[in-house]
């Protein structure tokens, strides 16, 4: 008998046990949450009139949703947290200006490329900085948890670095002299020197990129169904015309960046 019941015992430990489907998980809640910086216009921010989550990444979310048939909920989260809360399960999806990188495929999954951006440096037009080699032992600052201070290490290894939590902390510091430089992706250091009025004499962005940037929508590692359903949404959107609505909603002449093409597909 005792050999009967170890015997079961081994066989119910042989058998793995069977992992959650997070697809039917959300559609079961009825709800699709995304993570979202809500401090990177106009990637996702915080509409000042509505008091709402607004940005293109929203209306990626929002697309998705729609795919899945459930509802989207914008969940403002730091960019250093981004990946530790979607693997806690605190979102359900990354739309959170999320870079595709080597590294990152090894914890999480991306789904096709959404936006490509590049990364620059503001700089204090007094520092007399022209040029990236001229960062070499001066300071600049930028946002924890991004790809912005590895990337700018490559090029100036003896850059001084210092973090924020947010771009609006790490650009403050830049205007209160606290710093030569302040690299970001490239369309938030746009917006953001556009929103600096008549005080953009004081600053200049270098014409050199840091680096391009893949940006992606960040997914929960081996959930094939979820990630089928993500990518087909936008694939949906590029077909149809409306990726390229949105891209000039958010970034086209009518706004503070007046982009006038679009430089990429989602494909």
């Amino acid at each position: 008998m005792l050999v009967k019941v170890m015997a079961m015992i081994v066989l119910a430990t042989a058998v793995p046990v069977a992992q959650a489907d997070q697809l039917a998980e959300i559609r079961h809640k009825g709800e699709l949450v995304c993570g979202v910086l809500a401090t990177d216009e106009p990637m996702s921010f915080v509409d000042p009139q509505t008091r709402t989550i607004v940005g293109y990444d929203v209306d990626l979310c929002r697309a998705v949703a729609r795919k899945i048939g459930v509802r989207a909920t914008a969940k403002q989260i730091a960019v250093g947290a981004r990946i530790p809360e979607l693997q806690q399960g605190h979102v359900d999806l990354l739309a959170a200006t999320l870079t595709h990188t080597r590294e990152r495929e090894a914890v999480i999954d991306f789904s096709l490329t959404t936006f490509v951006t590049g990364q620059k440096v503001m700089v204090r037009r007094d520092s007399g900085i022209t040029s990236l080699p001229q960062l070499a032992g001066r300071k600049v600052v930028t946002v924890k948890g991004g790809t912005q201070e590895a990337n700018l290490r490559k090029i100036v290894p003896t850059v001084s670095v210092v973090t924020f939590e947010t771009a609006p902390q790490a650009l403050v510091a830049l205007q209160q002299h606290k710093a030569a430089g302040f690299i970001n992706d490239e369309v938030s250091l746009m917006d953001a020197y556009a929103k600096l009025g008549p005080a953009q004499q004081e600053f200049a962005i270098l014409t050199q990129s840091v680096s391009t940037e893949p940006i992606a929508l960040g997914l929960r590692k081996n959930e094939p169904g979820l990630k089928s359903q993500v990518n087909a949404a936008l694939l949906e959107l590029e077909a149809s015309g409306e990726a390229e609505k949105l891209f000039f909603k958010w970034f086209g002449p009518t706004t503070r960046l007046k982009y006038t093409t679009r430089h990429f597909k989602i494909e």
